[in-house]
C-alpha cells in the first residue's frame, strides 16, 4: 500500500479543538521530561498540552509536574491556557475510582484535570473503562471536559473511533510498527471530530553506535532523533504527538524538524527498513524490505531529499 502524506507538518503553535468544553490543544503534548524548564520552554514555542500519570511511572512524571506548577505560580500562563490529561491504567474496579485528586494535590495550581485517559487499552477487558469515563464527563469529574485512551491494540482503537465515544486516542506508529498504515489508518471514520495522537514515535530509533555494532556505520544515513517524529507526523491522518523532550535543546530539535516538512514516502520506506535491520524486526512485507536495499543504494540522493 502507498504511504499517504500530508502537505504541511503541523506546528507548536496551532491549535485543535478537544471535546465540546471549549478545550484547544497544541499538535504536541508534552509527557515524561527530566526538567521543569523542559515544561516552560515547552510553553514558550507555542504548547499548551501536557500529559501526566495518576499512578503507573509516576515518579517519572515529576518534573512535568513541577514545570506546569511553575508556569502558574509565576504566572506565565492562566489555567485555562493550558490542557492537562491524566492517565491512569488501573483496570476496574479501581478504574472507576478516578482516582486523580492526587494528581491535582501534587501539581499546585493545577485546581482541574482536563482529560481523562484510560492507559494500556489492549483488550476487550479494557473497553469497560470507556462508561466510567462517559459518566466522568458528563458529571465534570474534577472539572473535566474530555476523555480518552491510549491503545496497545489498533484493533481496539478502530472500534473506538467508529463508536466516536472518545475525545481522543492515543497509538502507536513509529518505524518498527508500520502496520498502522494497512489496518488503522485507511479505516478511520472520515467525518470524526476526535483526535488522533501518536505515542512511542522515537521508539526503534537507530543510532550511529547501532549501525557501527552492525558493521554499518558510514554505509548508511543516519537520520536525526526528530526525523522519527517527521515519520509519525507525514502521516495525515495523525493529529499529534506524545513527546518527551529531556533537554530544552530537544524542544528546539523538535520545533525545528517541523519546519524541513514530511518524510516523502521513499524516506519513511528507509527509515522502516533501517530500524527492521538493527532490531532484527521481520518486515510487513518483502516489497518493503527491497525498497530500503534500493533506497541503500542511493545514498547521496536521500540525504538530499531528507535536509529539504
Amino acid at each position: 500500500m502507498r504511504k499517504r502524506s500530508r502537505v504541511h507538518l503541523p506546528q507548536p503553535t496551532e491549535r485543535l479543538s478537544i471535546g465540546t468544553g471549549g478545550c484547544r490543544v497544541s499538535p504536541f503534548c508534552l509527557g515524561i521530561t527530566s526538567s521543569p524548564e523542559v515544561v516552560l520552554h515547552a510553553y514558550e514555542t507555542g504548547i499548551n498540552f501536557f500529559f501526566l500519570s495518576g499512578d503507573l511511572h509516576w515518579p517519572l512524571y515529576a518534573q512535568t509536574r513541577r514545570g506546569i506548577s511553575r508556569l502558574l505560580r509565576e504566572k506565565l500562563c492562566k489555567r485555562d491556557d493550558i490542557v492537562v490529561g491524566v492517565v491512569s491504567y488501573l483496570e476496574n474496579p479501581w478504574f472507576s475510582g478516578l482516582q486523580f485528586q492526587e494528581v491535582i494535590d501534587s501539581t499546585p495550581g493545577l485546581e482541574r484535570v482536563d482529560l481523562l485517559v484510560a492507559g494500556g487499552v489492549s483488550g476487550d477487558g479494557s473497553c469497560s473503562r470507556f462508561s466510567t469515563l462517559l459518566q466522568a464527563r458528563a458529571s465534570s469529574h474534577l472539572g473535566s471536559t474530555c476523555i480518552g485512551a491510549s491503545f496497545h491494540s489498533r484493533r481496539h482503537a478502530l472500534q473506538a473511533d467508529h463508536l466516536q465515544i472518545l475525545d481522543i486516542a492515543y497509538v502507536r506508529y513509529n518505524t518498527g510498527h508500520p502496520s498502522a498504515e494497512c489496518d488503522l489508518f485507511p479505516h478511520l471514520s472520515q467525518d470524526s471530530a476526535n483526535l488522533l495522537y501518536n505515542f512511542k514515535s522515537m521508539n526503534f530509533r537507530v543510532t550511529s553506535e547501532q549501525l557501527q555494532s552492525k558493521n554499518l556505520a558510514g554505509k548508511v544515513w543516519v537520520p536525526d532523533a526528530a526525523d522519527y517524529y517527521r515519520f509519525a507526523l507525514s502521516e495525515p491522518s495523525l493529529d499529534g504527538i506524545l513527546c518527551s523532550p529531556s533537554s530544552i535543546r530537544e524542544v528546539d530539535e523538535l520545533t525545528a524538524a517541523m519546519t524541513r516538512g514530511p518524510l516523502s514516502a521513499e524516506i519513511r520506506d528507509y527509515l522502516v527498513w533501517l530500524s527492521s535491520i538493527v532490531y532484527s524486526i521481520s518486515p510487513d512485507t518483502r516489497q518493503e524490505n527491497e525498497v530500503g536495499e534500493a533506497i541503500v543504494s542511493k545514498q547521496n540522493d536521500l540525504l538530499r531529499a531528507a535536509r529539504l
